[in-house]
């Protein structure tokens, strides 16, 4: 790997952060609850494959400074709250909690939605003005974060968006 480009890999796992952002900040009303679902059913799908394409480092860190406040946290979560209505709130069984408890547990798309916005948002900022060399590193990172923390929260969420999509919600 030439060490002043980024990878193909990683040029686009920034560009898929960059719009899923760019997605959330739409949720806002802007875009039609189907569109704003049917749109999130093609997106998750291609930043997952990216992320878990990006190359498996062990002795990586998943150190990536946090940027996003919780006031915008909650803002981003309620707005897409607000958008996805009723239908936000779903029973998962792959949950951490799970393993405590015997029945399924009730969970929020817009929960979902929002933390990963969070890991998208915070690696962005981290990644906007670094060097080459600190992007490969934030990367790396962010892979780490995928495999412990963001790609069980992607797939779990993708079920319900998929259910909602299938309904065609306007």
């Amino acid at each position: 790997m030439n060490e002043n480009t980024l990878t193909p890999n990683e040029l686009a796992v920034i560009a898929l952060c960059k719009e899923y952002c760019e997605l959330m900040a739409r949720a806002d009303g802007t875009i039609p609850t189907g569109e704003f679902v049917a749109q999130l059913c093609k997106l998750l799908p291609r930043i997952y494959i990216c992320a878990n394409d990006l190359p498996a480092d062990d002795t990586a860190d998943d150190d990536i400074p946090m940027a996003l406040d919780e006031i915008t946290y909650d803002t981003v979560r309620a707005t897409i709250a607000a958008l996805i209505g009723e239908n936000d709130t779903y029973l998962d069984v792959f949950v951490e909690d799970m393993k405590y408890s015997e029945s399924p547990i009730l969970c929020t798309i817009s929960e979902n939605l929002a933390d990963l916005y969070q890991e998208f948002y915070d690696f962005l900022a981290a990644a906007a003005f670094a060097t080459t060399e600190e992007q490969h590193r934030l990367t790396g990172a962010l892979r780490a974060r995928f495999t412990a923390r963001w790609a069980q929260t992607l797939c779990n969420v993708m079920r319900p968006l998929n259910d909602l999509s299938l309904t065609s919600i306007s």
